[in-house]
């Protein structure tokens, strides 16, 4: 073949198709400027209260006192750290916190998939709907307002709870006194509480299941469970693995409002966690050891880290999702 045949069957507008130009940042926020204002609002909130306050970090490394101020103030290293690591309260915070949050974790993360791929089975809209408003319902209850309504069921002398048990001949239970009853308190309560919010994020997943694979898995005979297992559960997968990550990586912040809320002299055993601990030692103590507060902190946001890693790395591995 010639040249010229070549030249010949080569369309004329390849040879003066122009070249894609790169267009530059500037010229994009040029163009876009809209999108890019609306962004720059979150981006200030951001930087103003969630790594500006990352300077503070220092005083975990530092003798702090107010009047020196914390570039002024003492550096003393991992004197805190040790301190903490070597303290007889370690391993009991450790184990406390660790406990409680992985419990959580296995009695409520299948609950919202159970409820949404439920909602999403429902045929009768209204039915939907109820269930829909009656389980979103207790997520706009404060916490405070929640600790309240389990202080008054399980009161021993007037509660709901104790009275159902007098009736069927079983004595007053102090459930708030023991610490063995504390962790289920908390985390049934937080489960009621939750489950139904958390649910948004699934049935949200499965609205992009496209109808024509059930009904082709109608015409092929399956099963509402087959097409549950085959169809729904595969969609919400990659969402189900990235919100198990991120609970993986807080499994050291528990939170200390509720524990510190339906927490008492008698229950110290098993609800004095993390942060509550350093709620305590930085706030609620008559000398506040700021800096030891910070280091246990810091130590707390290190682990989570080191565990949020991991569970992201497994998660690529064996369930081909993950955050990054």
């Amino acid at each position: 073949m010639t040249t010229e045949t070549l030249v010949r069957r080569t369309p004329a507008h390849s040879a003066t198709r122009p070249k894609k130009q790169a267009v530059g940042l500037g010229a994009r926020m040029r163009r876009n400027w809209q999108l890019y204002a609306m962004l720059a609002l979150p981006l200030l909130w951001l930087a103003i209260f969630a790594y500006w306050p990352m300077y503070g970090a220092i005083i975990a490394f530092k003798d702090y006192n107010v009047v020196d101020g914390i570039l002024g103030s003492r550096w003393v290293g991992f004197k805190h750290f040790e301190r903490f690591v070597e303290s007889y309260q370690f391993w009991r915070l450790l184990k406390n916190t660790l406990i409680l949050h992985v419990y959580e974790l296995l009695a409520t993360f299948w609950l919202p998939i159970l409820l949404a791929l439920g909602l999403n089975m429902a045929r009768r809209r209204w039915y939907r709907r109820s269930v829909q408003l009656i389980t979103y319902a207790p997520h706009f209850i404060s916490t405070v307002v929640v600790v309240g309504l389990i202080v008054v069921i399980v009161d021993p002398n007037s509660g709901v709870l104790n009275q159902f048990l007098g009736l069927l001949g079983i004595g007053p239970i102090d459930l708030l006194s023991n610490p063995d009853y504390f962790r289920h308190l908390y985390v049934w309560s937080g489960a009621w509480q939750t489950m139904g919010f958390s649910a948004i994020i699934y049935l949200a997943a499965l609205t992009s299941v496209a109808p024509e694979l059930h009904e082709a898995a109608i015409v092929d005979g399956a099963s509402r469970l087959r097409r549950l297992w085959h169809i729904d559960l595969p969609a919400i997968r990659p969402v189900a693995v990235i919100l198990l990550i991120l609970n993986i990586g807080s499994i050291m912040s528990v939170g200390f409002e509720k524990v510190l809320l339906l927490q008492n002299t008698l229950n110290l055993q098993t609800s004095e966690v993390l942060d509550t601990y350093v709620y305590k030692l930085g706030f609620a103590s008559q000398v506040p050891q700021f800096s030891y507060a910070a280091a246990i902190g810091l130590f707390r946001s290190v682990v989570g880290l080191a565990l949020l890693v991991l569970a992201n790395a497994f998660a690529r591995r064996f369930a081909r999702s993950s955050l990054w």
